[in-house]
């Protein structure tokens, strides 16, 4: 069983950094999302190409799924990441239940990425830039914190498990992303219409 008292150091580490990079995006879409409301002529910053732009998801209905711009989300979401990486590094031990919870807000986030991934290649044709930042830190974040938790809350061979599949972590991320790529491959043709 995985000594729970021993500080998650690259755990936390991973956090800040996926934190402040996600929370980095959200605020840039979040500017982009002002200027279309101050000029809704104007093409964001982030629009390269037919295919590759923002101005299409935000001003989409699956740009304001709740009813306010997603981006807002994750101004507020990755702060706590950030938060609990900084816990780690200070020595805080958290309980079982906060991991639960904290493992919950993360199964959600990959959730709703895996929801705008699909409304961007298949619904909207486009591919947003800040978007695919916040789902290139989504992903691992999602993946790590799953197994810190079960390593935390189970026992014997689970909590050893997940310790082991700990160090498969970034091939898991890597294979991901081939997937999400291969799917825009197939569905928007990228290689030949990303300019």
């Amino acid at each position: 069983m995985i000594d729970t008292r021993r500080r998650p150091v690259a755990l936390a580490v991973w956090l800040i950094i996926a934190g402040v990079v996600g929370w980095w995006a959200a605020f840039s879409l979040t500017l982009e999302k002002f200027e279309q409301i101050a000029d809704p002529g104007a093409a964001a910053g982030c629009d390269f190409s037919v295919l590759v732009q923002c101005s299409a998801n935000l001003g989409s209905w699956q740009g304001s799924a709740f009813g306010f711009p997603n981006p807002i989300l994750g101004l507020a979401g990755w702060v706590a990441p950030i938060v609990v990486g900084a816990a780690l590094l200070a020595g805080a031990r958290f309980a079982k239940w906060f991991w639960i919870v904290f493992l919950g807000g993360m199964t959600f986030a990959v959730a709703f990425v895996c929801w705008l991934i699909g409304q961007s290649i298949f619904a909207l044709g486009t591919l947003c830039p800040w978007c695919m930042v916040t789902w290139a830190v989504t992903f691992p974040s999602f993946y790590a914190v799953f197994l810190h938790t079960l390593r935390v809350i189970g026992t014997g061979p689970l909590s050893r498990g997940a310790d082991r599949l700990m160090g498969w972590l970034p091939l898991l991320t890597i294979a991901t992303y081939a997937v999400v790529a291969v799917i825009a491959q197939l569905r928007l043709d990228v290689l030949n219409n990303i300019f």
